[in-house]
């Protein structure tokens, strides 16, 4: 574990990529990601299995979700001033890739994403503490701005400030954080299922989109596009 100053070192997202060794990974907005397809639970089981007995995992705390069709591993750093990658994610991604190829096990990069619900807030100190008891969630990172699943399951919400109504435009919309070499192809198949590009301005990390009757949502990239590309 390498540390700066007395904390563990901090990388950007676009660290992380440029990383060789890394192919089967992406970063979104929970941290990096990598997605393998078992085609059963047992198969599944054995990953997973093999991952814990990684030298130095317990340091990692790498999130696991096992299912019947494949595993998917998230690597993120929480503590209450930091929501991000570290340096020593980049050797655990390695070591995960290595024993899902010893196990012959395939990799989807295209396959990961993360969802965030935002809400807009005249007053986030007057509205974060009630959606914090009704999902049951708690604070990311001491922020008081950032609400995740405990179990990190749930989609997390982020509670943007205005300073003003936004008359015509909806409350509340949804970010989908996806693998820098899908969003084209996600936007794309948005478009054509009715939607409509509503601001393009920060493309290529970040796109608003909209359905039929003018609900919006945020299509967003971490890492490719430069170091400030991702939140968090």
């Amino acid at each position: 574990m390498t540390y700066v100053e007395g904390k563990i070192e901090r990388i950007r997202p676009q660290q992380f990529h440029e990383t060789a060794g890394l192919e089967d990974w992406r970063v979104l907005g929970e941290g990096a990601c990598a997605y393998y397809r078992t085609g059963s639970f047992t198969i599944g089981a054995r990953l997973v299995q093999a991952i814990s007995e990684l030298p130095g995992v317990g340091d990692g705390h790498p999130d696991v979700d096992l299912r019947h069709e494949g595993v998917t591993i998230r690597l993120i750093t929480i503590t209450d001033d930091y929501y991000g990658l570290t340096e020593r994610h980049i050797e655990l991604a390695r070591q995960i890739s290595e024993v899902a190829r010893t196990l012959d096990i395939p990799a989807d990069p295209s396959a990961v994403q993360t969802v965030q619900v935002t809400v807009d807030a005249l007053a986030g100190p007057d509205v974060v503490p009630f959606w914090r008891a009704l999902l049951g969630y708690q604070n990311r990172a001491n922020s008081g701005e950032d609400l995740i699943d405990p179990q990190r399951r749930g989609a997390p919400f982020y509670f943007q400030h205005m300073d003003a109504p936004r008359p015509q435009r909806n409350r509340v919309h949804v970010d989908v954080w996806v693998p820098y070499d899908q969003a084209e192809a996600r936007i794309a198949a948005a478009l054509a299922a009715g939607g409509r590009l509503v601001n393009d301005a920060d493309a290529p990390s970040n796109w608003v989109l909209a359905d039929p009757e003018g609900n919006e949502a945020c299509v967003g990239v971490a890492g490719w596009t430069g170091p400030d590309a991702s939140r968090p």
